[in-house]
């Protein structure tokens, strides 16, 4: 039997017209949410006056839980969970994108993944990175998963449509660990771990490029289905990419999780596939190579030397490159012309080896665990040694906190160390987003978002408030 996908048309964002074609999506698939049910959609950064196109819309969540609602068969509870993104507090990013009025009206309970116990789930097929994985309780404890991806490219995994919204599953400790060349492996192994009863995506107007910073592009759809390899098959098509190509979907399929050939999925609803595509041809990507990247007209050059692990040589997909990419993003997005009037800072990741031909004035940033180089800065030999681990060799116990606080103040304290020499070293594995920001802002001598008045006060506020909430959380049985 064939996997069903439907697109339907949707020009707008309006909660009464999204419950309907959700409604009816539902319907055509036979499905009736039960018991506890938890919908899942992409919050990784929510910020409207900067980043209005980086998650699933407010109004697309609302007519998801009116449709659930409509169509649901015993149901106990009705709850939005997600961690977004770069150690931000998933309440603020809550608050950012508007849920938190939809959440009332609706009736639904408002779970932040950063707040929540964490219990592992134990893995059993041969291809996983390890024998279990973290995840929140109340993702363990549900009876019914929706998810509401944004339809999204991804400077990572090219695109992140519904296998790659479960990364938004996992705490900061361990959302990181393994966020590296093997990022589609963990993407594989979460959807292993946990499976939704239905999927739409918010493609209404959908992210071209970034993902936390996406620039619009009026697609005009909802996609659904309740297999996520299938839809995600047919997301690729639907902007012109061979899903072999989108790699943790490749790897999905191998692993018996659903199909990525067309031919196996039977397309339905009222926007034909051809017609999308047409309307598609200039959608844009951005799987670049840092060291291309970045051209003349920017004061940020990359040197990319080599990767440790023997599937990935060449290039680290998956990781530090990837971050400096969005971290970029965002401060063009506070800073416009921001690679213009920062000072000269070169980016240098993986094992490096000859000079690196600085300019006079011109400051380096060592980035990442695996990054290794050896000469002269002004004279003065630098040694800088790789730190890495084998991902077979790290477990999910050794993971480090990615406290938002603690982060913040580990890159400041590393910023005013490095501020009598021109050369910084920041070992990590992942190095996230957020630190790319505090050292580029640091030897840019730009401003940093983080201290940012548009989200320095709320950010904290939310942040003693999550601490306060995973405390009680932890204590409580």
């Amino acid at each position: 039997m064939k996997h069903k996908v439907i697109i339907r048309r949707c020009e707008r964002y309006d909660a009464g017209l999204i419950a309907g074609i959700i409604k009816e999506g539902m319907q055509e698939f036979g499905v009736r949410p039960r018991g506890r049910v938890l919908f899942k959609p992409n919050t990784v950064l929510a910020q409207p006056e900067v980043f209005p196109y980086a998650f699933t819309r407010a109004e697309f969540l609302e007519g998801a839980i009116m449709a659930a609602r409509e169509l649901g068969q015993d149901v106990s509870q009705m709850a939005v969970g997600e961690r977004c993104g770069i150690t931000i507090p998933t309440r603020f990013c809550f608050k950012n994108a508007g849920f938190l009025p939809v959440l009332k009206r609706q009736g639904a309970q408002a779970l932040y993944f950063d707040e929540a116990r964490q219990a592992p789930v134990a893995l059993s097929h041969p291809e996983r990175l390890r024998d279990e994985l973290y995840l929140p309780r109340p993702v363990m404890d549900c009876d019914f998963l929706i998810n509401l991806p944004k339809f999204k490219a991804h400077p990572w995994t090219r695109l992140t449509l519904s296998l790659k919204n479960f990364i938004g599953l996992q705490d900061d400790r361990f959302r990181l660990l393994d966020h590296n060349t093997f990022l589609e492996q963990k993407i594989v192994d979460l959807n292993h771990a946990v499976q939704a009863g239905f999927i739409a995506i918010d493609g209404i107007v959908a992210g071209q490029r970034m993902m936390l910073t996406p620039e619009p592009f009026d697609l005009g759809v909802i996609v659904m289905g309740v297999n996520p390899c299938a839809v995600d098959t047919v997301g690729c098509h639907m902007v012109g990419v061979e899903p072999r190509d989108l790699i943790h979907l490749k790897m999905a399929s191998q692993q018996g999780l659903g199909p990525m050939d067309l031919a196996e999925v039977e397309v339905g609803g009222d926007f034909p596939l051809d017609e999308l595509q047409a309307k598609t041809k200039d959608f844009q990507f951005c799987l670049e190579r840092v060291d291309d990247y970045f051209g003349a007209e920017s004061n940020l050059s990359c040197t990319v030397g080599g990767f440790p692990e023997k599937h990935s040589r060449d290039y680290c997909w998956g990781g530090c490159p990837g971050a400096l990419q969005e971290a970029m993003h965002i401060l063009r997005g506070y800073y416009p012309g921001v690679d213009q009037k920062m000072q000269k800072v070169r980016y240098v990741v993986g094992k490096v080896e000859g000079p690196l031909d600085l300019a006079p004035d011109e400051k380096v940033l060592f980035a990442g665990a695996c990054t290794s180089w050896q000469g002269e800065i002004d004279g003065e030999p630098v040694d800088i040694q790789s730190s890495y681990n084998e991902c077979r060799r790290r477990t999910s116990e050794e993971a480090k906190s990615n406290d938002m606080l603690l982060k913040n103040l580990e890159a400041t304290g590393k910023c005013l160390k490095s501020r009598s020499r021109r050369w910084l070293h920041a070992p990590a594995c992942t190095m996230s987003v957020a630190d790319h920001v505090h050292y580029l802002s640091f030897l840019g001598k730009v401003g940093n978002p983080n201290f940012d008045k548009r989200t320095l006060l709320p950010a904290n506020v939310a942040y003693w408030q999550m601490r306060g909430r995973r405390a009680w959380n932890r204590l409580a049985k």
